[in-house]
């Protein structure tokens, strides 16, 4: 049976190709609208399917028919948006030419999720299907690929500016700025150059005595934690820089064709670095300096707060939700609508790979409902991570779909449903938070050891909230 009410306006978003209406940002700047003012809640799924192999091979294997059928069953489901994967293999071989194959399938897909009344939010040209040799070294700070991607997404926006089936434009799911590569090498000495008066001047700074700088020829700074450390804390300012420049010259690119465009990138959760392996693990896509470059803002949510999350106790839920919560407050501090782009865990079995507990249907459609019910207002839209459970995968996305590999609704595909109508056509308010502690970014940037202290802190004050 077709769910109907979960869309943005029932009627107006009609299964006719063509009949979707453009979507924008709503007057407030907290969420999104169609063309006729009436809310949009963007509530779906990252989009790829079983028997593509690990990772997929979408568009190397694109089979319309299947394709169409798999919107039909979204449609069963609330779906009303999918993010799907360009590549690098089928799109962009080539520094100053796209695919025109790779552009036929995409019309095509474009056409089925029209004709199905749901909306597309494609992602900027990643490695799935493979790299040409010119992108196979830094694809964030190498000026050959940075020229590519710019003169892509001229091509691709301008020869999509008229199709209202398409949600934002995606940059890139989760990019991360390298640490040590010769693009990298390079711009940090003229950084230092730019900043500093002399290499004296540098020694200074950084409480250096005894050593000989030569501009043009610093190194980058070791992979190790130092508090605030002010050579390493130039260093990390410096990714945020090259994650910047990234950003903005493909959103002018994009906007450039299509002025009318909305454009955001997905960023990985440790981009807030709360929770990060080391200084060398954040990402440099800060938040609050990408804001100025975005329309809205969407970030990615794994339970991974006290290692791979298991279900085993409600403390371990807590601390997992409590990282949700801070993370997802830090990205939405911009006044800017905020989508959950990724989310999700397993459950349906035991996973292949480790040696991590089984959990239940229930168990996994718990966790994904209260990641939503807890993050409502805060973010204003929600993808889960995979439609499909995916059995060649080599992570959670094994057993993390809505329905199984062979179509058959889990608990958390029935939860899913319930969700998408409760939340999928309504304007969500700004949520009342208690206090918190606020994050020092610079302090946690150079320690992992603080992000920790930080999130610790965050727990505790929401505990108290409750």
């Amino acid at each position: 049976m077709i769910i109907t009410g979960f869309l943005a306006t029932g009627a107006e978003l009609s299964s006719k190709p063509g009949s979707l209406p453009r979507l924008r940002l709503a007057a407030d700047g907290r969420g999104f609208e169609t063309e006729q003012g009436r809310p949009f809640v963007p509530f779906g799924v990252n989009y790829f399917r079983p028997g593509q192999g690990w990772a997929p091979q979408l568009w190397k294997t694109f089979d319309a028919e299947a394709t169409r059928k798999d919107f039909a069953l979204m449609k069963q489901f609330g779906v009303n948006c999918v993010r799907v994967f360009l590549t690098y293999g089928s799109f962009l071989m080539e520094t100053n030419r796209v695919s025109p194959e790779a552009l036929a399938k995409f019309d095509e897909f474009l056409a089925l999720a029209e004709e199905a009344g749901i909306y597309v939010h494609p992602t900027g040209p990643d490695h799935w299907e493979g790299l040409p040799p010119w992108a196979k070294g830094d694809r964030i700070a190498d000026e050959v690929v940075l020229g590519a991607l710019e003169e892509f997404w001229k091509q691709f926006a301008a020869r999509y500016r008229h199709r209202s089936v398409l949600f934002a434009y995606d940059l890139l799911n989760e990019p991360e700025v390298k640490w040590d590569t010769s693009p990298m090498r390079e711009k940090w000495n003229r950084w230092l150059e730019k900043k500093y008066t002399g290499a004296d001047q540098i020694a200074q700074s950084w409480g250096l005595t005894n050593q000989n700088l030569n501009l043009g020829s610093i190194p980058i700074p070791p992979k190790e934690d130092c508090a605030g450390c002010k050579r390493l804390l130039d260093f990390q300012h410096f990714r945020e820089d090259i994650a910047d420049e990234w950003t903005r010259r493909q959103v002018a690119a994009i906007k450039s064709a299509d002025p009318q465009a909305l454009v955001t990138v997905g960023l990985i959760q440790w981009s807030v670095p709360s929770a990060i392996a080391a200084c060398w693990h954040y990402s440099a896509f800060r938040p609050e300096r990408q804001a100025r470059f975005l329309d809205f803002m969407e970030i990615h949510f794994y339970p991974l707060a006290n290692g791979h999350y298991e279900y085993q106790n409600e403390e371990e839920e807590a601390k997992n939700l409590a990282y949700l919560e801070g993370v997802v407050r830090e990205v939405a501090r911009f006044n800017k609508p905020v989508i959950i782009a990724e989310f999700g865990w397993y459950g349906g079995g035991k996973l292949n790979y480790g040696n991590h507990a089984p959990a239940t249907e229930e168990q996994q459609a718990q966790w994904c409902r209260k990641l939503v019910e807890s993050t409502a207002g805060l973010a204003c839209g929600w993808l889960n991570w995979g439609f499909y459970d995916q059995p060649e995968a080599g992570d959670v996305s094994q057993l993390i779909g809505l329905v199984k590999a062979n179509g058959e609704t889990k608990a958390w595909g029935r939860e899913f449903r319930q969700l998408a109508e409760r939340y999928g056509s309504r304007k969500l308010p700004f949520p009342k938070l208690g206090p918190q502690p606020e994050m020092d970014w610079d302090l946690c940037i150079t320690s992992a050891a603080e992000g920790a202290r930080f999130r610790q802190a965050y727990l505790e004050a929401w505990r108290n909230s409750r």
